[in-house]
């Protein structure tokens, strides 16, 4: 895996050890949270990637990572999610224009 990504190890419902790399964290002043968005890489019945969501300490003097509760919370992440995935594909194009 390539060294600049963030990459961390937790333990899933079966107890097993997955790593999982960091997509992208938020800061929501709306909801007084940061949150975490990962994957493990792993693909969903339609064959997309599988990404997951959790609210996080950004101070580090907990590790724990929170589920995301209300629907108003998981609205937000997927629009963060969708405006960023809008501007890679801009990126992509654009970089493929020069090219």
């Amino acid at each position: 895996m390539d060294e600049n990504k963030n990459i961390f190890t937790m333990t899933n419902e079966a107890g097993e050890n997955v790593k999982c790399e960091v997509l992208m964290t938020i800061d929501s002043e709306e909801f007084h949270n940061s949150y975490i968005v990962y994957t493990d890489h792993s693909m969903d019945e339609n064959g997309s990637l599988k990404t997951y969501a959790s609210i996080y300490d950004p101070t580090g003097n907990s590790l724990e990572l929170k589920p995301v509760t209300t629907d108003e919370e998981w609205d937000m992440i997927e629009s963060v999610l969708a405006s960023a995935q809008k501007q890679v594909i801009k990126d992509e194009i654009r970089e493929s224009e020069e090219n």
